[in-house]
């Protein structure tokens, strides 16, 4: 506190920045404002598309604007030292009873992002980035993983259902199931990672600023757990100028399926004004089941009930000085797993199961941090500290399994069930320099300690009672140590180079109780290991004068190895251990913008090296395992284009081409490995079209509508197992009514009413026995109604 007050007295003895702005469009120039002197710059679209401004040489914050918008349509308003919010000019008195004109909806807007460790302008870093806006959010309803991903270039999901999924990026796929690798993609709530090995907890995308998402292996600057990308969640922080509210409410009816509800709402409100402030935000919903149980007799088995919230404080400490506070909760239940035995298109019906046994899922998140900021003449300084207490588990119908296992009566029932309850403790400590010099540089210090406790049990339920016929209790303990950096040059006219690197040391240590009743007796295990390396980063990017940028990326991203220990057997060496996998990325890429800005185009095409493939797999026990499956190479391109129209439509397409092949494959995980990754559709694609029209009086029509495509895929590496995902489409069509603070919205999921098979595994006790599919939910229609105050 001392040094926040000392370095705060400091800034405000000599608040002035060093700026170089080019001309450009005001918006792209508030952009750099805000960039060079480390401020939020919000709301910069009221200066409209016209007009170019430019800014040099060393300013207060106060000169800095008055000069840059001097001939802009739009005024400003310094609200905290941090944030300068930007708002239309007031109309003259003589056209003070006239409508404002309609602005475009802005899809192609320039988005500022952090995911990099530093605020930079998306379209301006050397690297595939992607952002959701708050708007695009609201517009969409895409209130949670599985309904965004479309929106993204080569971001796909799995289905098995809520709090069950994981998800995907550029087709660098694991595998369908989840069980002790680290997941590819690295899921973040602010600064706090959010999964290690669990499947993403399905946070509600509620009262968020916007979702960031960074392509390609992020290792230099997440370290383990960003293979594919990292996939980061940002939060709407506490406005300290004034309370304000808002809520919403809606209802759906599914066809042949329960009906849906959901509720959600935030309240901001400041304690002390300019200083201190507070932001509450709290939802509830059920999504109604869509599945009916022929053996078990009940319909619409598979009902979810989530709920949550959070609760945010900022502190303006002194000038320059932060401290942003976070507390957010979600839990998570569903009835059954929403998967299905029958072949698409084999009748009119609905899709069915036939399980003797429900297979419910739960999945609770708790999350609790604090970020503190400061600036400094020469820069900045970013402490976060993190703590996840994630807790999930499963139950499976292992029936299926029995008669291979045991000599079990047929009347006899098999029940799996495996839960883990995982705590994190993340500490990253981040001195950066002042946005705008020549040369810019980021160091970094990371640790990080999980613990995971993970018991599974598997009993015969009989006539006679239930018995227990295998345990296992299992611990896992992973720590991990980093110093990280980058540096960046302008070597000249647009051109600059950044080299940085990861030095880090992951500690694995795994214990386990097993006792396979009835087979051999109880036994233990206790291993450890420290895998050391160092994972680094290459980046060449040319900025035009006209905003254009082309750049050339080199990466890596790594996973470090670990044990197992499931079995009714003791482990074979083969499978006692399985290696760290390491993979490197080459990328070139370009960011255009052309015609006022309305047009945008990010192109990048990538070739992956990725090494020692970690997956996933399940014996023919149903117990579950982990492998390294071979190498693998993925060559793919990946496209984004947006266009605004001056009449207020807006388009948004994106689509990935990928191509993987297996090389040196490990047959000891199966008698015959596929010649590609599963999992990876050779074509993904999203088109989001946006509509905006004026009506009578304050009343505005806006009509959406999204559709999302994605290719046929394999489900395993076992080339003898015939699963297969087959391509399927979605979509949703919205339209809604806006006057003033409240808005009526009417929508249609799935309209054509397609039962494509999504991609995902049901139940690994019978996975490669039967066909299983994931059929959409059916053509659903609901209403909401949403309110700001």
């Amino acid at each position: 506190m001392a040094l926040a007050c000392v370095a705060g007295r400091a800034e405000a003895a000599d608040a002035r920045y060093r700026f170089s702005i080019p001309p450009r469009a005001y918006a792209d120039a508030l952009v750099d404002l805000g960039l060079q002197a480390n401020v939020s710059v919000l709301g910069t679209t009221h200066c409209g598309p016209d007009g170019r401004a430019s800014l040099t040489g060393r300013h207060t914050l106060d000169e800095a604007l008055r000069l840059l918008l001097r001939d802009a349509p739009c005024r400003w308003q310094v609200i905290d030292g941090q944030t300068v919010r930007i708002l239309p000019a007031p109309p003259p008195p003589s056209q003070a009873s006239r409508p404002e004109p309609q602005r475009p909806p802005a899809l192609v807007s320039e988005v500022v992002v952090t995911a990099t460790k530093r605020t930079a302008a998306a379209d301006r870093l050397a690297a595939g980035v992607s952002t959701i806006s708050r708007q695009q959010v609201e517009s969409t309803r895409s209130v949670d993983v599985g309904q965004s991903v479309g929106q993204l270039a080569g971001v796909l999901t799995t289905n098995l259902g809520p709090g069950r999924d994981k998800l995907l990026i550029r087709g660098l796929s694991d595998g369908a199931f989840t069980g002790r690798t680290r997941s590819t993609v690295g899921t973040y709530l602010d600064d706090a990672p959010v999964n290690f090995n669990a499947p993403d907890p399905d946070l509600r995308l509620v009262d968020i600023e916007r979702v960031e998402v960074v392509r390609g292996p992020q290792g230099a600057l997440y370290g383990s757990g960003a293979l594919a990308g990292i996939y980061r969640i940002v939060t709407a922080k506490p406005d300290l100028s004034g309370v304000f509210a808002g809520a919403s409410a809606a209802t759906a009816l599914t066809e042949g399926g329960d009906a849906s509800r959901e509720v959600d709402g935030f309240l901001n409100l400041p304690i002390i004004r300019d200083r201190v402030g507070l932001r509450l935000v709290a939802y509830k919903e059920i999504q109604g089941g869509y599945l009916d149980d022929v053996n078990l007799g009940l319909a619409n088995v598979d009902k979810t009930r989530r709920d949550g919230g959070r609760l945010a404080l900022r502190m303006v400490l002194a000038d320059g000085w932060r401290l942003d506070a976070l507390a957010a909760t979600q839990h998570l239940r569903s009835n059954d797993t929403q998967y299905a035995i029958a072949r698409i298109g084999e009748s009119s019906s609905a899709p069915r199961r036939a399980n003797q046994i429900r297979e419910a899922h739960n999945n609770d998140f708790s999350y609790g941090g604090a970020n503190l900021h400061g600036e400094f003449g020469w820069g900045g300084l970013t402490s976060s500290f993190n703590y996840v207490h994630h807790v999930f588990s499963s139950q499976y119908d292992a029936t299926e399994r029995l008669e291979e296992i045991f000599t079990t009566p047929t009347t006899d029932l098999g029940a799996y069930v495996e839960s883990t309850r995982s705590n994190m403790l993340v500490q990253d400590l981040v001195l950066r320099s002042r946005e705008g010099s020549a040369t810019g540089w980021l160091f970094g210090v990371y640790g990080a300690r999980s613990v995971e406790r993970s018991p599974s049990q598997l009993s015969l339920l009989s006539p006679g009672g239930i018995s227990i016929r295998y345990t296992e209790v299992r611990k896992d303990r992973l720590t991990e140590f980093a110093v990280y950096g980058e540096a960046s040059y302008e070597f000249g006219e647009g051109w600059t180079a950044t080299l940085g690197g990861r030095v880090f040391e992951n500690r694995v240590h795994t214990t386990a109780d097993i006792d396979p009743k009835g087979f051999m007796g109880p036994r233990s295990f206790d291993q450890r290991r420290t895998f050391k390396g160092f994972s680094p980063k290459l980046a060449i990017q040319r900025e035009f004068q006209n905003g254009d940028l082309v750049y050339g990326l080199v990466s890596e991203g790594y996973r470090p190895g670990g044990f197992n220990s499931s079995g009714f057997f003791p482990i074979r060496q083969q499978r006692a251990t399985f290696a760290q996998d390491r993979l490197r990325n080459f990328e070139v890429g370009a960011k255009v913008r052309r015609l006022d800005g309305r047009l945008a185009v990010r192109a990048a095409a990538y070739y992956d090296d990725w090494s020692n493939v970690q997956t996933d797999q399940y014996r023919t026990s149903g117990l579950s395992y982990t492998a390294n499956v071979g190498d693998a190479q993925i060559a793919g391109v990946e496209a984004e284009i947006s266009y605004d129209w001056a009449s207020g439509f807006s388009l948004q397409v994106n689509a990935n081409l990928s191509d993987s092949r297996i090389r040196n494959p490990n047959f000891d995980l199966a008698a015959r490995i596929r010649d590609d990754l599963p999992g990876v559709p050779n074509l993904s694609a999203g088109a989001l079209a946006l509509y905006e029209r004026p009506l009578t009086g304050d009343l505005t029509l806006r009509v959406v509508g999204q559709a999302s495509y994605v290719g046929r895929s394999a489900l395993s590496f076992d080339a003898t197992l015939p699963s297969e995902s087959q391509a399927y489409l979605r979509a949703r069509i919205s339209a809604e009514l806006a006057s003033g603070d409240w808005r009526v919205m009417a929508f249609v999921v799935n309209p054509f009413d397609a039962e494509g098979d999504t991609f995902a595994y049901g139940n690994p006790f019978s996975f490669g026995d039967v066909r299983q599919v994931t059929p959409q939910r059916p053509r659903t229609l609901g209403v909401r109604l949403a309110a700001t105050f």
